[in-house]
């Protein structure tokens, strides 16, 4: 009976939520996915996927662009192997998005032969993505972006069989000639491949080579006996540090071709340009030194530089979205996680004990002014020519705190990771407040994806070699030091909106919230950061040279963890971060954030503040 009642108490949209995701999960083959609705764009991260909000009554071309957009990423799970794909694929664009694109590609073509349901919901997401990008307009920019578009579209007509919808006749008329006379045969070629993706990888990269874009696949090793600095840092192995980090970035995030480009603040997939990466090795190999002998490589790095910070902000959350918005978004929040923050509040109110056991109250007595001391009266009575007596609390250490919450906020950090960490800092954060203790929480990311308007500023320049930063900051306060908790509940909730994870830039986060904690005036200062992985930027990365992101970030952690006084502790998701900071841990499972948080800051308020100041 119970049953039936609850059947009759779901609605169609409900059920169609319900249905979609079991079909999801039966094309990705993995029973143990989650499939949930929130925010703007789709997306899969982890063993998780991320579908757009649905309005109360869909309209059937929605429904079929949800369906498509379901299938791709669940394609994508089943028919892609990340590993095989990093080692083949190239190391710069614009033959790197063209590749990306391809193998996208091969995995809806490969997904769609049997199934013409499946193909006709790919189709339906492709036409609805083709509209909002405007593919359908006659004065498409020729340029590399729009070329791997256009490369991508006609495969996938070639490998499907199926044409294109007509919102695509913008870009493929500005594209489809020039394509036909360098690749048709070997796109036809490509069908027989489809369920080999190293086979299939490899004619792609002939197919680029076709497109003379062969000079984006030169083998790493060819140069390993240039003395060419340039080249010896832009050539690394694949196994380097950088890669290895890039790759287990990209492995935690995997978004799909037709649904990541759908946030109408996003860049491009991998929109970068490698014309410059080797024309600053040709500038020095005719250039010996006075004694007649060639400069030998350094292995010092790169000063870190920032092309234009004009475009950076900071930004208060509420000023990024309405009122009515962030209560929606809280709404959302609170209730994914009811469950969590039962267990997270049991920790923090654990963590809530241990604080105030600490807050021992002392007091100077005799004084000639200050709070009355009550215990003292009775002298007074007896000897009435006595005088009142006062008494003053010692301030104590444990009060004089400031704690910050630093949170990443990169796209590999959605679904629930981001839910996770949002609750568990408003509870801590909640925790803290109640004991006296100030503390504020910030976020990090960018404002586009792959560079935004400093990389194109940078492109208006005429491209200049070792840019330095090439992407727009994005720095959150979500809650203030001063601000009270209720104040900025609501704000948290905007880490919910799915536009806004891009990517992270950890160094200089890490140096604007130390810079606002050291203008702080308690004595002591704690920093703790969250985050899932290293410094992620595709467009600094591949315009400078390896680790310019990762050198900078450890100079920052050096600097505040030697030479300063603010305690610097970092929690690590699914990523290693002991190999950075002092002190770290990491946790391989998201639902344990709330009580290493709640253990570490309980290990700082046991331990002694510095000594010093």
């Amino acid at each position: 009976m119970n049953a039936r009642t609850q059947d009759m108490s779901q609605t169609p949209l409900d059920n169609f939520k319900r249905s979609l995701g079991a079909a999801t999960k039966a094309i990705a083959s993995a029973p143990e996915l989650e499939v949930s609705f929130g925010g703007d764009v789709a997306g899969a991260v982890r063993d998780q996927i991320m579908l757009p909000s649905l309005p109360p009554k869909p309209k059937p071309e929605i429904i079929a662009k949800a369906r498509g957009q379901a299938d791709a990423l669940a394609l994508k799970i089943a028919l892609h192997d990340p590993i095989l794909h990093n080692q083949t694929r190239p190391s710069a664009s614009p033959a790197r998005m063209v590749f990306e694109a391809m193998e996208q590609a091969r995995i809806e073509a490969l997904g769609a032969q049997h199934l013409s349901g499946l193909s006709d919901n790919l189709m339906a997401a492709l036409d609805a993505r083709a509209t909002k990008r405007g593919f359908y307009k006659t004065d498409i920019a020729k340029d590399d972006t729009s070329f791997a578009e256009a490369v991508g579209l006609y495969a996938r007509e070639v490998l499907t069989g199926r044409k294109l919808p007509a919102s695509t006749d913008g870009i493929m008329g500005a594209w489809r000639m020039e394509i036909d006379a360098k690749a048709a045969t070997r796109m036809n070629a490509l069908k027989n491949l489809l369920s080999d993706q190293k086979a299939y990888g490899q004619s792609v990269q002939q197919l680029i080579q076709e497109f003379e874009l062969g000079q984006d696949l030169a083998d790493p090793e060819e140069d390993d006996n240039s003395d060419d600095e340039t080249s010896d840092n832009e050539n690394k192995p694949d196994d380097s540090p950088q890669d290895q980090d890039d790759d287990q970035q990209q492995g935690q995030t995997e978004v799909s071709d037709a649904d990541a480009l759908d946030d109408d603040n996003a860049e491009p997939q991998d929109m970068v340009d490698a014309e410059n990466i080797d024309g600053e090795g040709d500038d020095n190999d005719q250039s010996p030194t006075p004694d007649g002998m060639r400069p030998q490589p350094t292995n010092m790095p790169d000063p870190y530089t920032v092309y234009t910070s004009s475009h950076d902000e900071i930004i208060k959350a509420e000023e990024l979205c309405d009122i009515e918005e962030l209560d929606r978004l809280r709404g959302y929040l609170d209730g994914h996680m009811a469950g969590l923050s039962g267990a997270i509040s049991r920790l923090a109110n654990r963590l809530q004990r241990r604080l105030l056991a600490q807050q021992q109250r002392s007091w100077t007595f005799d004084l000639e002014e200050g709070m009355l001391d009550t215990a003292r009266l009775t002298r007074v009575i007896i000897d009435p020519m006595s005088a009142l007596t006062f008494k003053e609390e010692k301030e104590t250490d444990f009060r004089d705190t400031v704690v910050t919450i630093l949170i990443d906020n990169s796209g590999s950090m959605r679904g629930r990771p981001i839910m996770v960490a949002a609750v568990c800092a408003d509870i801590m954060a909640r925790t803290l407040e109640r004991c006296g203790v100030k503390a504020e929480i910030l976020g990090f990311t960018t404002r586009a994806w792959k560079g935004g308007k400093s990389f194109q500023d940078w492109m208006a320049a005429g491209k200049p070699t070792a840019p330095g930063r090439l992407n727009d900051l994005r720095h959150i306060i979500y809650k203030g030091a001063d601000m009270p908790w209720r104040r900025a509940k609501r704000n948290l909730g905007l880490m919910m909106r799915e536009g806004l994870l891009k990517e992270n830039i950890d160094g200089e986060a890490l140096e604007w919230a130390f810079r606002r904690l050291s203008s702080r005036p308690e004595q002591r200062r704690i920093l703790m950061v969250i985050s899932d992985g290293a410094p992620v930027d595709d467009a600094t990365q591949s315009q400078n040279k390896t680790g310019l992101l990762e050198n900078h970030l450890r100079m920052v952690i050096d600097k505040i963890e030697n030479r300063s006084e603010v305690e610097l502790v970092a929690i690590g998701i699914g990523h290693d971060v002991t190999r950075w900071y002092r002190r770290a841990v990491t946790i391989m499972d998201v639902e344990q954030l709330g009580g290493v948080m709640t253990e570490k800051l309980a290990e700082l308020f046991d331990d002694r503040p510095r000594a010093g100041r």
